[in-house]
């Protein structure tokens, strides 16, 4: 048997974000760094695909509430998502040190 796979979408906010992301380490360090980030980033968030509910409820209780999920993807970011019955929503991909729950609220 087939494992399921879930469509990812990923919102603009969320696009927007990766995009941001590989800029900064284009204009920082380099484009390998760029790419090697935005392939990290990328395949990372792929494997909700499959494993939708390996991203645990978000540790905000207003987040949780609302169903967000947080996947951690990198060293520094993290994947702000939630599971609804058509796919997965991708709603930000962010520094996980900043005050990014506010973006959600």
């Amino acid at each position: 048997m087939k494992p399921q796979i879930s469509k990812l979408i990923y919102l603009a906010p969320a696009r927007e974000d990766i995009l941001d992301i590989a800029r900064y380490h284009l204009e920082k360090v380099g484009v390998d760094s760029a790419r090697n980030i935005t392939e990290e980033i990328l395949g990372n968030i792929d494997r909700l695909a499959q494993f939708p509910l390996m991203g645990p409820m978000h540790p905000d209780p207003v987040l949780a509430e609302n169903g967000y999920r947080k996947l951690i993807i990198t060293l520094i970011y993290v994947c702000i998502y939630k599971v609804f019955d058509d796919g997965i929503y991708i709603y930000r991909v962010v520094n996980g040190k900043t005050d990014y729950p506010k973006l959600l609220k």
